[in-house]
C-alpha cells in the first residue's frame, strides 16, 4: 500500500537515501531542505527514478520557528493524510552556532523544529501514522538554560548531545501524553558514526555505510514490527529497543524540557509579532 512520507532534511545523507528507497517502492515523499537549489537539484534527480509515487519539495530553515510554522501550512494545505513523519533534519558543528534570536541552533533544529512540525502535523498523522524522531547514541543530561537560551554551550558535541537527549524526552512524554489518540511516536538511534556529511565534517572520519541508517528508517516506517512502539526507543547500535538515558524515563525531566520548549516557543512567537 502506497504511504505518503514527509522526511525533514532529506537533500543529502540518511534522508536522501531513505527518500529513495521509498520512491523506489512507490511510496509518495515529501522532501525537504534549506537550500533552495539544492533541493530543486534533489526532486530533479528523484524524480527520474519513480514514476509512481508523488514527490513534493517545501523549503524551510529550521532554525527559524516562524519557517517552521509556515511547513507545517504549506503540508497541511496540500495534504490531509500523512503516513509518516521522520525528524531527520540535524546540525552538529556550525559557524553560527546561536540564531539571530539567541537560541542554540543545535537545541532549534535537532529538537524544537521537530517538537513544532510534530505537533502541527498531528491532525495529518491520525491514530495509524508514525512519527520517528532521529536521536543518537550521544545523549547528555539537559542544560535548561541552554535550550531556553539563557547561556550559550561552547563544546559543539554537548551540544549536540544535549539536543538529541532532549528530543528522546519529549518523544516518549507525547508518546504516553496521547497513548493511542495519535501516532506512534518512536525516536531511532539510526547507528553511531554514519557516513553523513555531518558525521565527515564533525569527526573527519569517513562513517560506516549509511544504509545501516536508511534500512533502520524503512522497517521503522513501515513494518508491523513498530506498529505498537509508540514511546519507546530503538538502539540501532545493539539492534533493538533499549533503554535511553535514564533522564529519558523520568517524567520530571521530561516535563522540564518539554516547558522549557514551549517558552522557548512562545517567546519566538511574540517576537515574530512584533517584527
Amino acid at each position: 500500500m502506497q504511504k505518503t512520507i514527509f522526511i525533514t532534511g532529506s537533500t543529502d545523507g540518511i534522508g536522501l537515501e531513505t527518500a529513495k528507497r521509498l520512491l523506489l517502492q512507490g511510496h509518495s515523499v515529501l522532501l525537504h531542505g534549506r537550500n533552495p537549489s539544492k533541493l530543486k537539484e534533489t526532486e530533479k534527480a528523484l524524480t527520474k527514478l519513480s514514476s509512481d509515487g508523488l514527490i513534493e519539495s517545501y523549503l524551510a530553515d529550521l532554525s527559524n520557528i516562524a519557517e517552521v510554522e509556515d511547513l507545517v501550512k504549506a503540508v497541511a494545505s496540500r495534504h490531509d493524510k500523512l503516513d509518516v513523519l521522520i525528524n531527520n533534519a540535524g546540525i552538529y558543528k556550525t559557524n553560527n552556532p546561536v540564531t539571530q534570536d539567541g537560541f542554540d541552533v543545535r537545541f532549534m533544529v535537532n529538537t524544537i523544529a521537530p517538537y513544532v512540525l510534530t505537533q502541527g502535523l498531528l491532525p495529518l498523522l491520525g491514530t495509524s501514522g508514525r512519527v520517528i524522531n532521529l536521536s543518537s547514541a550521544a545523549q547528555s543530561p539537559v542544560n535548561i538554560e541552554a535550550l531556553m537560551g539563557k547561556v550559550q554551550l561552547h563544546e559543539a558535541f554537548e551540544a549536540y548531545a544535549q539536543s538529541k537527549l532532549a528530543i528522546t524526552e519529549w518523544s516518549r512524554s507525547m508518546a504516553l501524553s496521547i497513548k493511542d489518540k495519535g501516532p506512534a511516536i518512536i525516536a531511532v538511534n539510526p547507528g553511531s558514526l554514519l557516513g553523513t556529511k555531518m558525521v565527515k565534517q564533525g569527526f573527519n572520519v569517513a562513517g560506516n555505510d549509511i544504509s545501516i541508517g536508511v534500512d533502520i528508517l524503512i522497517r521503522v516506517a513501515l513494518t508491523d514490527e513498530f506498529k505498537k512502539a509508540t514511546g519507546k526507543y530503538w538502539d540501532n547500535d545493539s539492534g533493538r529497543f533499549a533503554s535511553p538515558h535514564p533522564d529519558v524515563l523520568n517524567p520530571e525531566k521530561c516535563q522540564e524540557t518539554i516547558k522549557a520548549i514551549e517558552v522557548v516557543m512562545a517567546e519566538l512567537k511574540q517576537s515574530i509579532k512584533t517584527w
